[in-house]
């Protein structure tokens, strides 16, 4: 079986990116379970998201970018799913996932909820989504804020630019907004 650092080499080669941008894409992919990646390196821009059908990265016009972040996404995606690790977290810490935040930064969301799957925000607004407590939680401007995410399997998320600054998931059944979900 090909190790780790073998793997990360060829794909680097492979996608034209340096070994740095493969392995943290990895460990990202690794943390949304093989389902969604966040993650901010400089080969793709600056802070990007896959999940699978969509990809966004930093440098947002740059068709070819997202292309490659896709194909590295799928080869990777595969790999996790041959080799049984998908959704392990293999020594990372939860809190590594959000842009906003240094790793070393306290937990914001209440207590009680577990490790939450994915960490993220944009401007003032952040979230925080926990799977094995069907859990959301929306920090807007310092105003928290739980809802019961029911048989969603979250694996996207998206804000809206508008004034609205409305947040909307990707579930396994079809895209869920805020607005969908029951507040606690």
């Amino acid at each position: 079986m090909e190790s780790e650092d073998k793997f990360v080499e060829r794909l680097a080669k492979r996608h034209s990116l340096s070994p740095a941008a493969v392995r943290v894409v990895l460990v990202a992919l690794r943390r949304g379970g093989a389902r969604m990646a966040q993650f901010s390196h400089a080969d793709f821009g600056g802070m990007s998201q896959w999940s699978p059908g969509m990809s966004m990265v930093g440098d947002m016009f740059n068709t070819q970018l997202k292309s490659t972040l896709d194909a590295l996404c799928t080869d990777i995606v595969a790999h996790l799913t041959a080799s049984g690790v998908v959704g392990s977290d293999v020594g990372s810490r939860p809190e590594e996932v959000s842009y906003r935040s240094a790793a070393t930064s306290p937990a914001w969301w209440p207590n009680g909820l577990g490790h939450p799957a994915a960490v993220g925000g944009q401007n003032d607004r952040r979230y925080a989504i926990f799977p094995a407590t069907r859990r959301l939680v929306i920090d807007d401007r310092g105003s928290i804020s739980t809802y019961d995410t029911g048989d969603h399997q979250i694996f996207g998320v998206a804000q809206a630019q508008s004034s609205e600054r409305a947040l909307s998931f990707t579930p396994q059944n079809g895209l869920v907004k805020v607005t969908d979900l029951t507040k606690l």
